[in-house]
This record gives structure tokens, sequence and C-alpha cells, in this order.
């Protein structure tokens, strides 16, 4: 894994997705998550822990929990923990272990090659937050994040967090944010608002975030004057963070905005992307307070 994350750095709107089986199908996960992918080792049981993990292991001096994704995804099917695989992940500022029944290979794709899941076949609860079409095939790219916050809901982002922050008043500021996650804009709207910040626009993807700010200088607008800032994730289907953000600031109309990207992505490997496209600042989930203090102090 030591070549990954290249194709971000200038804001190419691709990715490369790494392969997985589990329980006869097929799913993927961002290179740039996962550190690397070794043989099952031997777990150590953590008596009444979350029904998805199987325990925690040793690896090279850390102590990892090993998430069972058969379980996650109820596909009651893995049972043996020596076989398959072992996926070991970092993102939202923690390692974490996923057991697979195998891992296939790496495919490069552009992030407008996924497409989101149709409310026919993917409810609020579901795990899947795109479908990559490749030929005939199909890959299911999951939400981790979601996945992590089901076996640990301290992991992610809490309102309690931002009304430490005091009695405030933003309601006047108008922000931009584009976030695929159901679950994480809910919690992006309870908490903001939390925070004073009312009026917030939310979009699923970049490709539509763009689209709405570039419709709201067509007619000579100044942008300052309608829209205060820009909240974006990074992994979404259609455009990504990192790509919008460059649109942003290669865009006259659009580049005196600022742009904030809250990914779970952001490591100190990886800060260095968004930079490259002209990010104003960058915060790692869930550390919704501190991202709140950085709003403050680019549109105040």
């Amino acid at each position: 894994m030591k070549e990954k994350g290249i194709l971000l750095e200038s804001g190419t709107n691709e990715l490369e997705i790494v392969e997985f089986e589990v329980g006869g199908n097929r799913y993927g996960i961002n290179v740039i998550k996962v550190k690397e992918i070794i043989q099952p080792v031997p777990v150590t049981f953590i008596p009444q822990a979350h029904p998805h993990l199987e325990g925690i292991i040793q690896l090279r001096g850390e102590v990892l929990p090993v998430v069972n994704l058969s379980k996650a995804l109820n596909i009651q099917e893995q049972s043996n923990s020596t076989l398959g695989k072992y996926i070991v992940a970092e993102f939202n500022q923690q390692k974490v272990v996923f057991h697979v029944n195998n891992v296939t290979q790496i495919h490069r794709i552009s992030w407008d090659q996924i497409e989101k899941p149709s409310d026919v076949y993917s409810g609020k609860t579901s795990q899947v937050i795109g479908v990559i079409k490749r030929n005939e095939e199909m890959l299911l790219l999951l939400d981790f994040e979601r996945i992590i916050l089901e076996v640990n809901p301290d992991s992610g982002i809490s309102v309690d967090r931002v009304r430490k922050l005091g009695t405030r008043e933003r309601s006047n500021k108008r922000i931009v944010a584009a976030e695929d996650s159901p679950l994480l804009r809910k919690l992006l709207f309870d908490t903001l608002r939390e925070a004073g910040y009312e009026r917030v626009d939310f979009f699923e993807n970049g490709k539509d975030a763009l689209a709405y700010l570039e419709s709201l200088v067509a007619n000579g607008d100044a942008i300052e004057d309608i829209i205060q800032l820009v909240i974006t994730d990074i992994e979404m289907p259609q455009m990504d963070g990192h790509h919008l953000t460059k649109r942003i600031k290669e865009n006259v109309a659009l580049q005196k905005l600022p742009v904030i990207i809250f990914s779970s992505l952001i490591t100190n490997d990886l800060l260095h992307k968004g930079e490259v496209v002209g990010a104003d600042d960058q915060v790692s989930k869930p550390e919704i307070e501190k991202l709140v203090l950085k709003i403050d102090k680019l549109i105040l």
C-alpha cells in the first residue's frame, strides 16, 4: 500500500478501491483508508463486547479492535476467525481491523462512476453509500464510519461538544455543506444548529454542491454576499471533496469562498492533499467543536 493516495493530490476526482468479498458479495474500500492487508492472527475475546466485535489483536505493539464484517452486514457466514483476510484501516483518527472473506484486487476509478444507492433498495440504516459499476459487474462501497459508529457510538459527532462552546448567535451566516452520508448530514445539521449556524444548505455530493454555487453567481452576483463558507467531505459519489475544492478555487466567481474539508481521511500524511487543491482549513471527523471554531475564524 506504499503508493496509495497519489491520485487525489491534484483533485482529479479519481480514487483507488480495494475490492474484497464477504458472504459471496463484492465490496470496496478506499485505498487511502487501508494501512495494510494481513493474514488472520489470534484474537483475544472481549466479554460483553458489541456482537460485531470479534475481539482485539496486537499488531506491532498496537492493540486494535477486530470487526467481523459478516456480522456487521448481517451476513451470518463467517465464523472461523482463522480464515479470510484482515484489512487494517485508519480513519477518524483511529485504527481498526476488518475481518473479510477475501481480498481480490485494486481498481482505479473516477468518483463519477459511483452512483448513490437508490432508496428502493437502500434505506436509512444501510451501510452502502455507493454502487460502483464496472462493465457487467458491481461493487458496493461501504460506509465504514457508520459501521464503527454502531460498534462504538462515542466515536461519532456529539452535540454535547458544541454546547460546551457556550451560547452563540450566527443565524445570519449561510453555509453550504457537501456530505453523502444521511446519518452525518443529520448530525452536522443538529450540531451546527446548536452552534448557532441555522442556515446550512446540504448536498449529497460535490457535483450538486458545485452546480448550486455556480447557479448563485450566474447573474454576476458576488458569492460572498450570498454564501459565507463551504464544508465538504472527501469521499462522495459523482465528485469528491478535493475536486470540489479545486473547482471552487479555480472559479473566479467562487474562489473567495472559504472551504473547510471535514473528513475521516484528514491525517498528518494526507493534509497536503487538501493544501494542494486550496482548502482554507481541514478538520478530522468527528472533531465537530474544532470545526465550529474554524468556521468562526474564517467567516466572522
